[in-house]
């Protein structure tokens, strides 16, 4: 249950670094290396926001940029087969991915989950407040910021230069991310390379910390405002979802249960580089995707193509597929 008080750093979980130094290690060196392939694939930019209605509650999709992802270098699995499934979509080794947060507005409450990259992670991102500001929100209307997990392309638009960028929100998070993400002992643990993400996490959370702003949850728990926290652990050892419920329609926004599209779908089995326990992670796929083909749910995701919002359907044959419902806002 979430305890409503703001988190304590004394409190450390029995996570241990190693399950995370491969994947830290590619997530320190990936956008430098996503800058030097840049110019490999178009110039076309995301549209800023995407508006839609569950039940009463408006969310809205905010990008915060898109830039390219090397998937074969990072992808998990046959790499023939991952090959395969990229060329069927005319997409090559490195692919263009999306970064999306979304607000959602209950009419007195406005909530973001996922606060964007804002510097740490390269020219292609860091895109969220403008874009939130063109959706019609400013930064001091937030009033939470729930977190699906604490990589920096989530939680490094926590802040804008020296100063909190939503200075009237709370930070919520899963108790076992805040742990493990803020825990000096853990960066020992991990690679050279790979301490730059606890860094990333220290400098994004430590402001609200000091405000008394940040709070942190365990498990699955009811955050109020009709929204419900689901742990999917696995891509970090917190990681979780967030379901959206209103007048008896709900909306799944899933994090980074799905990072390139193309090929986890018809393969569940394949993971990436990012993922803190590969095998959690491959499991929450094949839970997730079933779950959704079966109920139908409309799904959010972190990093599907803008605006990423659709359903997941059995094929029967070959895995699942992701079908947009995207229209026009």
């Amino acid at each position: 249950m979430n305890d409503g008080t703001p988190f304590n750093t004394s409190r450390r979980s029995f996570v241990t670094a190693s399950c995370i130094c491969v994947g830290s290690t590619i997530f320190a060196s990936l956008f430098p290396l996503s800058r030097a392939y840049a110019d490999d694939l178009p110039r076309t930019d995301a549209p800023g926001y995407h508006h839609l209605q569950v039940g009463s509650v408006k969310v809205t999709v905010i990008s915060d940029g898109q830039g390219p992802l090397p998937a074969m270098q990072l992808l998990q699995g046959r790499k023939d087969l991952i090959a395969q499934a990229l060329r069927s979509q005319s997409l090559g080794e490195m692919v263009l991915t999306s970064h999306n947060a979304f607000v959602i507005d209950n009419g007195k409450k406005v909530i973001l989950v996922d606060a964007g990259g804002g510097s740490l992670i390269g020219p292609n991102f860091g895109k969220l407040l403008g874009n939130l500001s063109a959706a019609g929100y400013q930064p001091q209307q937030i009033s939470e910021i729930l977190l699906t997990h604490l990589h920096a392309d989530h939680a490094g638009g926590l802040m804008k230069g020296d100063q909190r960028a939503f200075p009237n929100a709370i930070v919520r998070v899963n108790r076992i991310d805040a742990d493990f993400w803020l825990s000096p002992k853990q960066r020992e643990l991990a690679p050279a390379a790979g301490r730059r993400n606890f860094d990333a996490a220290t400098a994004s959370l430590t402001p609200y910390l000091k405000a008394k702003k940040l709070e942190v949850f365990d498990g699955e728990t009811d955050l109020g405002n009709g929204i419900i926290a689901r742990p999917a652990y696995g891509h970090t050892p917190g990681h979780t979802m967030y379901e959206v419920n209103s007048d008896k329609q709900q909306m799944l926004l899933w994090g980074d249960i799905v990072h390139v599209a193309a090929v986890q779908f018809p393969d569940p089995d394949v993971t990436i580089g990012f993922d803190s326990e590969k095998d959690a992670a491959r499991l929450e796929h094949w839970r997730m995707f079933s779950e959704l083909a079966k109920s139908g749910q409309l799904v959010g995701g972190a990093h599907l193509p803008f605006p990423g919002i659709g359903h997941v359907r059995d094929t029967g044959t070959s895995g699942y597929v992701f079908e947009s419902a995207a229209v026009a806002s």
